[in-house]
């Protein structure tokens, strides 16, 4: 009786056994967990995340390094300690995470038909990115990075002059990108584009406006002329604010600008600086009320700023003699964009190089463009006699390159680390030292690498280390070397 029961027992067990993994990989699979995510949703991901980041990262740290605004305190970045980042000032993530789901977005584009539409602004975004990354940190990981699982764990470190001049880097994504633009001839629309609502004329406008400013940045050490003239000649770039690479933050959450949704006491961490003072009342410029707003004590008069890298220890401040940001930039966010690229930056990066001899053109027509579409994406009104005072393209005791890249500077504000990036290529505007150094009294050049990279990457981080005397922020990146 008892060895019938035991096999009774061992036939149940094995019932029980295959009914489990008949089938189990169907049965235990989540039917609404997709295998792969739709490249539309993962498009508007990327936009939206990188946007959002990079637009904190601009007012919380690179609008720091630009001398836009000061901190009170967690000021270690302001400070110039940037190995020490505290509400912001450790970009690395941001673009690694974006640029690999955007690495999926091209993936797919090639390898399923009905996503081949993807393959131009994916090529395009990449190349954006890719330049932001190499700008602030120099030679990083970048031909083997990008390919998630597919990809090596330990990318090596490529340099910079290779990702943006060698095959595949960023003037040729951005070639290539227009060529597929151009060559799409499928029905299918683009969908999850929170830039451009799905216009690949646009993407294409955009491609050549960044190319523009990426030819530029390095023109210092290749011949550019030829390449950036022809892109002028097409006429297709970036011209008024309409056209402009950027979408709109909101007043409620999750859409409005971070600051908006931070405790007051973060946001009031951040004043104006002497420095963008400095420049604004020389100007006599309107835009310090939509920047700023007047100090508390002076009853709404009077703008004042902060000498930046103050030692917050040994300080003392009063909040209502400073001037804090904007309401725009906490109370009605709905104002604000996430910037990728605009007409006012195009119109100075072309005035810059008309006026270097780069490109055949009026740069003084196109400095006060830029200036014009500068104030009107500012929502500023602009005084008729702005040009023809202190601004002016030939005001006295100034150069048109001066003017050109000080109001480039001005309308940088919160546009990730532009401003410190404009400052670290042409030395404009002139920075004022910081209070309390922790740099020995220099302004960084170059963003270090983050401390994981030396625990997760280690061979590779050492020889970038070693090219960068030991990852100090101080040593100038490719495009920066004399």
């Amino acid at each position: 009786m008892k060895t019938i029961q035991k096999l009774y027992c061992l036939l149940c067990l094995m019932i029980v056994t295959c009914g489990c993994t008949k089938d189990f990989e169907e049965i235990n699979t989540n039917p609404n967990n997709p295998n792969s995510v739709q490249p539309g949703f993962l498009l508007r991901q990327v936009i939206y995340n990188f946007g959002d980041e990079m637009s904190f990262e601009g007012f919380v740290a690179g609008d720091l390094l630009s001398q836009h605004r000061t901190a009170l305190d967690f000021n270690l970045f302001d400070r110039h300690a940037l190995k020490s980042p505290q509400l912001g000032g450790n970009p690395w993530p941001i673009f690694y995470t974006n640029l690999r789901d955007n690495e999926i977005i091209l993936t797919q584009s090639r390898e399923v038909q009905t996503f081949a539409v993807y393959e131009g602004p994916a090529l395009i975004l990449k190349a954006y990115m890719a330049a932001g990354l190499t700008d602030l940190f120099g030679d990083v990981p970048y031909s083997e990075a990008f390919n998630g699982v597919a990809g090596s764990v330990t990318p090596k470190y490529d340099l910079q002059s290779a990702i943006y001049m060698n095959e595949g880097g960023i003037l040729d994504n951005l070639d290539k990108g227009i060529a597929a633009i151009n060559n799409y001839d499928g029905i299918i629309g683009l969908e999850g584009d929170i830039l451009f609502g799905g216009n690949l004329d646009q993407w294409v406008t955009f491609a050549n406006s960044l190319k523009i400013k990426a030819l530029l940045r390095i023109s210092n050490k290749v011949n550019v002329s030829s390449k950036m003239q022809a892109v002028f000649n097409t006429g297709n770039y970036f011209k008024e604010n309409s056209q402009n690479a950027v979408f709109n933050f909101t007043n409620t959450d999750p859409n409005s600008f971070r600051l908006a949704q931070l405790r007051i006491g973060d946001f009031n961490n951040f004043v104006l600086s002497t420095t963008m003072e400095d420049v604004l009342k020389a100007l006599n410029d309107p835009r310090i009320t939509e920047f700023f707003r007047p100090t508390e004590s002076s009853m709404g008069i009077e703008f004042k700023g902060l000498i930046n890298g103050i030692d917050a220890s040994s300080t003392s401040v009063e909040l209502a003699e400073l001037s804090l940001a904007g309401t725009s930039f906490r109370e009605d966010t709905s104002t604000l964009d996430a910037n990728f690229l605009t007409a006012w930056e195009t119109a100075f990066n072309l005035a810059e190089a008309a006026e270097r001899g780069l490109i055949l053109a009026d740069a003084q027509s196109l400095y006060e463009k830029g200036v014009t579409l500068a104030f009107q994406y500012w929502q500023t009104e602009l005084p008729a006699d702005y040009l023809s005072g202190p601004a002016a393209y030939d005001a006295p005791g100034t150069t048109p390159i001066q003017q050109i890249l000080t109001q480039k500077w001005i309308a940088n504000i919160i546009n990730s680390y532009e401003g410190w990036v404009e400052w670290r290529r042409t030395g404009f505007p002139e920075f004022l030292p910081i209070a309390a150094s922790l740099n020995n009294g220099l302004i960084p050049v170059r963003m270090p690498y983050p401390a994981e990279e030396e625990a997760l990457n280690a061979e590779n981080y050492q020889q970038a280390a070693n090219a960068t005397n030991e990852n100090d922020v101080n040593a100038p990146v490719w495009w920066d070397q004399n």
